[in-house]
This record gives C-alpha cells, structure tokens and sequence, in this order.
C-alpha cells in the first residue's frame, strides 16, 4: 500500500508533457541581471555625456570671441581693400588701353596724310626747273672720274660714305 500511496501522490505532484524528458532550468542567476542592467545603464550614461559633450561644443562652436571677431573682420577688411584695387587697376588698364588705340589711330592718319602730302609733293615738284636752277648757280653734271659704280649681292647691303675730293 505505501507503493500505491507513493504512486498516488506522485500521480497527484507531477504532470506528464508528452513522452520527452524536460530539461532541467537552473535557477535564475540574479548576478547576471544585475551585470546585465549595470551594462546597460553604464551604456546609457556614457551616451548622454557624449551628448552632453557634443551639445556643449556645439554651443562653443556657436560662440565667438571677440579676438575670433576682430580677426574675421580684419580678414573682411582686407579681402574688400584688394578687391577694390584689383577693381581700380583693372579700370586703369582699360582705360589706358583704350588711350593707346585712339593714339595708334592718330598715328596711322597722320601717316596716311603725310604719304598724301608727299606723294603731292613730289608730283609737283619740276625737275628741269631744278636743273636749270643748279646750271644758273653753276653746278654741273659730273666727270666719268667722278661717278663710282658698285655691284652689291641681294644678299648683303652696303654703306655708302661720301668722299669729297677738290678738283
């Protein structure tokens, strides 16, 4: 009977699953947890500082001091006085490209003019006038002694010096 009594209450104390062993589940272990949320709060905490860190050098970025504001606005100062000169030296050059084309066109029209006023010139100018003139003031045409031939090579030039001679 004590079998039977045995059998009955383990009947009555334990619960049959199916056919399959149950595995057997440790007790929690609570140091685990514990490490676990100490973990995550440690994570948690570092994040913040981090923002902490990124929000106060943001807001250092953000700021400026004096010294940075004086310093940017000499740099303004400065970009805006070699602008302006660049400016200014690039008017003059305009300017004074401009002056030397009117002057060039000054050059070639009194060129031309003086060529027309040559060319006048010479067309009016009688040659036996001349040479009656010079036959009045006793000149003369000259001696073959007196005329010199040369011969010079299309390649090279030549210097012609006067010689005066009393004959």
């Amino acid at each position: 009977m004590s079998m039977q009594r045995q059998q009955g209450a383990y009947k009555f104390y334990t619960y049959e699953d199916g056919n399959t062993v149950r595995r057997i589940e440790l007790e929690p272990d609570y140091h685990e947890e514990r490490r676990r949320r100490k973990e995550e709060r440690r994570i948690s905490e570092e994040k913040r500082r981090r923002r902490r860190a990124a929000r106060r050098n943001r807001e250092r970025a953000m700021s400026m001091s004096m010294g940075y504001v004086l310093f940017l606005a000499s740099c303004v100062f400065a970009v805006a006085i070699t602008s302006a000169l660049v400016i200014h030296l690039q008017t003059d050059i305009t300017i004074h490209q401009k002056n030397i084309a009117s002057l060039e066109s000054q050059i070639s029209e009194l060129q031309t003019s003086n060529e027309v006023k040559y060319k006048r010139i010479a067309t009016n100018v009688d040659l036996d006038k001349v040479r009656e003139q010079a036959m009045k003031l006793g000149m003369r045409y000259p001696t073959c002694r007196q005329v010199v031939y040369y011969t010079v090579d299309n390649m090279d030039y030549m210097t012609q010096y006067s010689n005066i001679t009393n004959e």
